[in-house]
């Protein structure tokens, strides 16, 4: 079952288990109003309790995924509008962060300033060979709220992050994949199928697994190694005693496909 619904800033469409959030801004290269934000962290937040969502993937239309915040907009030049806006895509990057569901940035093109700390964010970066991905917020005297001096060291490292963030540069996405922040870099003529099938594959697991992993991976860099251990395996002992586990190994012993619920 497929279903389509759209704002005139966002694009959704369901299917295959899989909700896709397209940035609907192609004029202003996907750049960020105060309503996009909140119409996806409206999204995604529903989906968090949508049995029919078990993979979210994130990506713009046209020639840019996200060139961040829109600095066109009149109301950008009050304080007081500034700090509203930084507070909301503050709050969204954290729900991508703490979401359920595995998160995939499909970088299509042009990622920059907000559109880097949505990517930063997610689980899992595809990028098409064309796309530009950098910081830019020194490059107008910005100073990044969403995440973007936190979350880019622990993806590229501590002297990468200062270069990438004063400079403010952007580099091709195949630089940014030798640095580690993106997972793979795809050839535009099959970036879409590519990210398709890797949205398939991982809504064919369990929903449970993905989400217990997710929570022991990213915590894992903040704790002390003995205590992340510990915490590892208190999750596996929970997970035990979840149906998801007992269909997964009847499915092996039987040779059929498991049919999991997220239980």
């Amino acid at each position: 079952m497929e279903i389509r619904s759209s704002t005139e800033e966002l694009h959704q469409q369901q299917g295959d288990s899989v909700l896709w959030l397209k940035l609907n801004r192609p004029q202003a290269l996907n750049s960020l109003t105060l309503s996009l934000v909140n119409a996806l962290t409206k999204s995604i937040d529903d989906a968090q309790n949508n049995p029919d969502v078990r993979v979210i993937v994130l990506t713009g239309e046209g020639r840019a995924f996200c060139a961040g915040a829109d600095l066109k907009d009149p109301a950008r030049s009050r304080p007081e509008s500034g700090a509203e806006f930084v507070k909301a895509i503050g709050a969204l990057t954290e729900l991508i962060e703490m979401s359920t569901k595995p998160v995939i940035a499909a970088v299509n093109g042009i990622a920059v300033a907000g559109g880097l700390e949505l990517v930063l964010a997610c689980d899992l970066v595809i990028a098409a060979e064309s796309a530009r991905i950098g910081d830019a917020h020194s490059n107008y005297a910005l100073f990044p709220g969403a995440g973007a001096t936190v979350r880019l060291p622990r993806k590229v490292g501590l002297n990468n992050a200062k270069l990438l963030m004063f400079t403010g540069d952007l580099l091709p996405a195949i630089e940014w994949k030798a640095l580690g922040l993106v997972n793979s870099v795809v050839a535009d003529d099959v970036f879409i199928d590519a990210v398709a099938d890797l949205a398939k594959k991982l809504a064919t697991k369990s929903p449970l697994i993905l989400a217990r992993m997710k929570q022991a991976l990213n915590d894992a860099l903040d704790q002390p190694l003995a205590i992340a251990i510990r915490y590892e395996r208190a999750l596996s002992n929970l997970h035990h005693f979840s149906a998801d586990r007992v269909e997964g190994l009847t499915a092996f012993k039987e040779k059929r496909t498991p049919k999991y619920t997220g239980n």
